[in-house]
């Protein structure tokens, strides 16, 4: 290897807990930058609600095949190179995106973000083969807060960027993602260690018969229907929630990427510092009930915002900043809660495929929030998540008296 780019590479050599955190940090503002532009971009082609279901569909139906490969490869050969190629294929989608001149190469552009959007995945399996059990669900805040922030700077960014240009945005989440791949491969180390490898079977590449065999898992099979549960009302959100805004209350892209900031403000704070405080002292299951709650309240309270009087912007604060802390409060935890039972073989496949089962989510949840926009009512995915999300309720609690009846009889 040539002396200067050894120098590079120790220049450059960074702790892998903060690649990580950087890494889910840009993948988060990659997608979060096009919250309260996509609207707008679809614009040029088509206005309707299902339109936008689709093309958000899109992403995850291709993620949703590509999933369980992506696991297995990281299982097999690695976390590093299976990040890396992840982190690649998403800026080669958002410059395609950005160039897109047709209806068409938007959803191809989407669907190759979808095969390479492994990252969150790999990431997730990356911090378990270097944290221990104790220290996992406190890590993954870490990675919740890198959520947060991304959630910040990638719909302020995208606000006012588009200021300038509307591609502009997009143009910037594929440098980032350009910097971010090379910024890996050259200081990345590899996590997964070689007595942790498994073989990668044919049967491992069908991702129905994936999550078939995740739900055999009696240990984490209520967080499962949470997991999904939780994605289904959540995307439907995100994907309608803009569009809302605009309809309702005549905002455009600066406007919306105001609530986006104040939402990823909340949740960086809550994931970042005060997560690692609140599990030792009410543990991942109690903290999880305690955000789905806060979650079904906030999707409710959207259902009854005024369009002009001063209260508009108190409970569309109050309903935003809600639905902060129970996401904030939902993903680490319960990550957390699935990734302490299951053994270190299974972390790549397991986390892989839960996000196989919120890819699902996410190809359903935004085509059930646009079809009810469309043709039932703008409020309709609102309510109608707060449902869904006591559903989400009822499957954590029964999973958590289950093994806490486990514990009581071992």
């Amino acid at each position: 290897m040539p002396t200067h780019f050894k120098d590079l590479k120790k220049s450059l050599k960074v702790s892998p807990l903060l690649f990580i955190f950087v890494t889910i940090l840009l993948d988060k503002l990659g997608e979060s930058i096009l919250f309260p532009i996509l609207p707008f971009l679809l614009e040029r082609f088509r206005s309707d609600a299902l339109t936008l279901g689709l093309l958000t569909s899109s992403f995850a139906l291709a993620q949703f095949f590509a999933t369980p490969l992506i696991g297995s490869l990281s299982d097999r050969y690695g976390r590093r190179p299976v990040l890396l190629l992840c982190v690649l294929g998403t800026s080669l989608s958002y410059y395609l995106f950005g160039l897109a001149g047709s209806l068409w190469v938007l959803f191809v552009s989407r669907m190759i973000d979808g095969v390479t959007g492994g990252v969150a995945a790999t990431a997730q399996a990356y911090i378990a083969d270097i944290s221990t059990p104790a220290d996992r669900a406190k890590n993954f805040g870490l990675t919740g807060a890198a959520f947060g922030l991304g959630f910040v700077l990638g719909p302020a960014l995208g606000g006012s960027l588009a200021g300038i240009n509307l591609n502009l945005p997009v143009f910037f989440a594929g440098t980032v993602a350009l910097l971010n791949f090379i910024l890996g491969w050259v200081s990345l180390p590899e996590s997964l260690k070689p007595e942790n490898r498994r073989a990668l079977r044919l049967k491992d590449l069908n991702p129905l018969g994936q999550i078939n065999d995740l739900f055999q898992h009696d240990r984490i099979k209520g967080l499962l229907w949470t997991t999904f549960i939780f994605n289904f009302a959540f995307s439907g959100f995100s994907s309608v929630f803009v569009l809302f805004l605009s309809r309702r209350f005549g905002w455009g892209p600066a406007s919306a990427a105001l609530v986006f900031v104040f939402i990823g403000v909340l949740s960086t704070v809550i994931q970042g510092g005060l997560i690692r405080k609140l599990i030792p002292a009410f543990g991942e299951g109690k903290l999880t009930l305690a955000g789905l709650v806060a979650l079904a309240i906030g999707f409710g309270l959207i259902g009854v915002i005024p369009s002009e009087t001063p209260t508009l912007y108190v409970l569309l604060y109050l309903s935003q900043g809600l639905l902060a802390l129970g996401v904030g409060l939902i993903l680490p935890c319960l990550r957390g809660l699935i990734s302490n039972r299951v053994s270190a073989q299974e972390q790549g496949r397991t986390l892989a495929n839960a996000q196989g089962l919120q890819s699902i989510a996410s190809i359903l949840g935004p085509l059930w929030a646009s079809w009810c926009f469309d043709h039932v009512g703008i409020f309709s995915p609102f309510w109608l998540g707060a449902i869904f999300i006591l559903f989400a309720f009822g499957t954590t609690w029964m999973n958590l008296q289950s093994m806490s009846s486990e514990s009581a009889s071992s």
